[in-house]
């Protein structure tokens, strides 16, 4: 698609029933992410508890890139399914299975099967950062929001 960038990411089923993810829609900037748990069989998150979801795959990202695991906002609003420690995040140098933490801030149990789309796996560019401590607030450098915190560039 002309003005997209793309970026080849290699990726691994490490048993039976992974599934590779897959845009749901043309334009689409996640790829679901489906449940293939290490036993092959269905998990119950009981509400308000968690659990750590595998997916049967390996990635090897490029330098310069990271694998972001998000919510599907449909299991988010139906049942209450949101993903723990969102975005998680999958750096480039990582070759363990992909999982994901699931929680569930439903009111009923809620079962994952093999096979259930449960994430979603976004891959953006992410850049290296080198931190230049100085001496004060001042010689930050001046703007208009200043040190105003949560609230502060809006009402209510």
């Amino acid at each position: 698609m002309a003005g997209v960038e793309s970026v080849s990411v290699q990726v691994v089923r490490l048993r039976e029933g992974a599934q590779l993810p897959r845009a749901m829609s043309a334009l689409a900037a996640g790829m679901d992410l489906v449940a293939a748990p290490e036993d092959g069989r269905a998990l119950e998150i009981a509400p308000g508890r968690r659990a750590l979801v595998g997916t049967g795959l390996a990635i090897a990202l490029p330098p310069g890139w990271e694998a972001q695991i998000r919510p599907r906002s449909g299991l988010a609003l139906k049942h209450g399914i949101t993903v723990l420690n969102s975005p998680g995040t999958v750096d480039a140098d990582y070759r363990g299975e992909v999982k994901v933490l699931l929680v569930n801030h439903g009111d009923a149990p809620f079962v994952v099967a093999p096979g259930d789309r449960i994430a979603q796996l976004v891959v953006a560019r992410v850049g290296q950062v080198a931190l230049v401590e100085v001496e004060s607030v001042e010689a930050l450098g001046a703007t208009d929001r200043g040190g105003g915190g949560y609230g502060s560039t809006g009402h209510a």
